[in-house]
C-alpha cells in the first residue's frame, strides 16, 4: 500500500479540499485500496517526507525536496488536474 501525503501550510484548509477530491478521485478510479491517506502542515512534515511514496503540496516546497513532490494547485484551481491525476496513478502503479 502506497503512503501518499498532502499537506499545506498549515494542514487545515486548502490540503482539506485537495485530501477531499482526491479521495473521490482514488474511489472512481478503484484505487482506494492501493492508497493511505495522510494530511497535514509541511513544518511537521519536512524530516519525515522519505516516509511517504507519494506528496502532493498545495504550498511552496524547499528546493531539497521539490523532486518528490506533486503540486496539488490544480485541484484548486481546476487547471492542470488531468494532468496532476496522471502523475498521481503513475506512482500509485510503480
Amino acid at each position: 500500500m502506497k503512503k501518499l501525503l498532502i499537506m499545506c501550510g498549515t494542514g487545515v484548509a486548502t490540503s482539506t479540499i485537495v485530501t477531499s477530491k482526491v479521495k473521490q478521485w482514488l474511489k472512481d478510479k478503484g484505487l482506494e485500496q492501493e492508497v493511505h491517506l495522510y494530511q497535514s502542515k509541511i513544518a511537521d512534515e519536512m524530516n519525515k517526507i522519505d516516509d511517504y511514496d507519494i506528496i502532493v503540496s498545495t504550498t511552496v516546497v524547499p528546493d531539497n525536496i521539490k523532486d518528490k513532490v506533486i503540486m496539488g494547485i490544480p485541484l484548486l484551481t481546476g487547471i492542470g488536474m488531468d494532468a496532476m491525476f496522471e502523475e498521481i496513478e503513475e506512482k500509485i502503479r510503480n
